[in-house]
């Protein structure tokens, strides 16, 4: 899918920063909370894209959306333990996943060695780095900054030859200086 036809204006568009890399900013924030997302809002969410097929831009490698990404995304060891702001910015990213992926870089290769993996990530795993800008409002409902956030995209290489995304995962905050709106 070909971010330009998204509209990348409405609800999110891309930016380059200092140093050459691309950061996904987020307008609109869907899932909301100070203290706790509801992942099950999230997953639902997500079933959108269910049998979508996504070019990522650097590599041409061509993603696949399977039936199992939603309870991933929403379910996964690596989500039960997001807090604060990167549960928050995760949730969020589920509305800009095609630019996840179609604007991910640095793709590297990981052996599969989790038995339970043996057909879905049969030829191993790859992770890609992206970046995402989530907003911080006023109490007037201005953005007053952007919080931007790092993360790995996770794709398992499946029995079947083909690529399938499968989560977002190490999500961390930057720490140098946000950008304003």
């Amino acid at each position: 899918m070909d971010i330009d036809k998204r509209k990348m204006t409405d609800s999110f568009r891309k930016r380059t920063d200092i140093n050459g890399n691309i950061i996904i900013f987020i307008n609109d924030i869907i899932f909301k909370g100070k203290r706790n997302v509801d992942w099950n809002d999230v997953e639902t969410y997500v079933k959108k894209y269910i049998g979508m097929v996504f070019e990522v831009a650097e590599t041409k490698d061509i993603v696949y959306i399977a039936k199992d990404f939603p309870d991933e995304f929403a379910g996964s060891k690596d989500t039960r333990g997001l807090r604060g702001g990167a549960a928050k910015a995760k949730a969020n990213i589920s509305q800009a996943v095609p630019e996840m992926i179609e604007l991910a870089t640095n793709k590297r290769f990981k052996v599969n060695k989790n038995p339970k993996h043996n057909i879905d990530a049969k030829y191993g795993w790859y992770r890609y780095d992206t970046r995402v800008a989530i907003p911080v409002f006023t109490d007037s409902g201005n953005v007053e900054r952007y919080n931007v956030f790092h993360m790995e995209m996770l794709i398992r290489h499946a029995e079947d030859d083909n690529l399938y995304l499968y989560d977002f995962i190490n999500i961390k905050k930057e720490t140098s200086n946000p950008p304003k709106p």
